[in-house]
């Protein structure tokens, strides 16, 4: 038996182990969901413009850069605050970044819009439902609250869902868990009001977005939109000056789910790569720090750079004055997103609308219960 068939066939076993497994989570989560569509269990809806991004699957979809767009789209009429769980981090609670605040105490992502958009006000609580008010209470001037990883949270209704799913492995080609990657079923993406299909090749043909929109079977008032990732000029982790990777040999730091374009496009960039790959939200160690250093040290090349990635960045920034010792260039490759087919302006609408409408909605309501 070749070895491919071999593997194979153990993976086809192993899926048959856990349909049980999955048979059992999925109807508990049909369930859950259930009671809250019959009224069962109640959501609640709050005054300031709540936005949510959030995905079906586990990690890796892109949901941050879209986060990120969503700051760069509103920040410049409205205060804005996002409000995430805080994945990893080592406190608990409602919690407001601050001077004093690392990714320890708020989670890598969280610090990172933090480290990026110093106007933004950055927040971490597990319950969302609490964490609102909270929020609203402490920042009372905030406009519009956008949930980071929220689509499960049902506790919350949100004026806007949007969910992200990626162009590799879309929803409705995935399984749930745990003999595939989806935290509900298949039909759950008729909540969302918008989705988004993110990591599209940049040539990818209207033909083939169309084929794709007919695979997921939007209903009449979703809205769907492609995606793809573009990487920004990299930066120095301290100082932030520009750097170019040209002619570079590049030691990559990076604990991100999905690493693969990453590898791709430094390759494309840099003369040699060297990776040092940990898992997702790894928090380095002292000796994962040391491991960078004699890798970058012993490696026998010319034109060295350590590269990471900028969720990889709030992590590495916890030993600050261990790696400035060194006297080594770390660089942040910074990522954005862009919309294809041209319908960028038409998604920005979408959001500035409901954002202006449920704003004046309330200012009404306020100023007319004072008369």
């Amino acid at each position: 038996m070749r070895r491919g068939n071999a593997l194979y066939y153990i993976f086809s076993l192993v899926r048959v182990f856990l349909y049980p497994l999955a048979l059992v989570y999925g109807a508990v989560v049909w369930l859950r969901n259930r009671l809250y569509d019959t009224g069962f269990y109640s959501s609640i809806e709050f005054s300031a413009p709540v936005i949510s991004v959030g995905n079906l699957s586990v990690g890796g979809t892109g949901k941050t850069p879209h986060i990120e767009y969503l700051v760069r789209l509103l920040q410049y009429q409205f205060n804005v605050a996002t409000m995430s769980r805080g994945y990893k981090r080592r406190t608990q609670g409602f919690l407001l970044a601050d001077a004093d605040t690392n990714a320890l105490r708020i989670g890598d992502e969280p610090m990172q819009y933090f480290m990026k958009f110093p106007d933004l006000t950055v927040s971490v609580a597990e319950e969302r439902m609490t964490g609102i008010p909270k929020l609203l209470q402490q920042r009372p001037s905030v406009d519009v609250v956008l949930l980071d990883d929220a689509f499960q949270h049902r506790s919350v209704k949100a004026g806007v869902n949007i969910l992200i799913t990626d162009y590799n492995k879309p929803f409705y080609n995935d399984r749930i868990l745990p003999v595939g990657t989806l935290r509900e079923n298949r039909p759950a993406y008729k909540r969302a009001d918008i989705i988004v299909v993110s990591k599209c090749p940049e040539d990818m043909t209207e033909k083939e977005a169309a084929a794709m929109q007919q695979q997921i079977q939007p209903l009449a008032e979703q809205r769907i939109f492609f995606t793809k990732m573009y990487y920004e000029t990299p930066y120095n982790l301290f100082t932030k000056e520009r750097l170019s990777l040209q002619g570079k040999n590049v030691v990559l730091v990076c604990g991100i789910a999905k690493p693969e374009p990453l590898v791709d496009y430094i390759k494309q960039q840099a003369n040699d790569l060297h990776i040092l790959s940990y898992a997702d939200h790894h928090y380095f160690l002292k000796k994962d720090i040391e491991e960078i250093k004699e890798a970058h040290d012993n490696w026998q090349v010319s034109d060295k750079i350590i590269v990471t990635t900028e969720k990889d960045a709030t992590r590495l920034f916890l030993h600050k004055e261990r790696l400035q010792e060194w006297g080594v260039t770390i660089a942040v490759l910074p990522i954005q997103v862009s919309f294809l087919f041209n319908k960028g302006s038409e998604f920005d609408k979408l959001i500035l609308d409901f954002t202006e409408r449920t704003l004046n909605e309330n200012n009404m309501m306020y100023y007319g219960e004072e008369e």
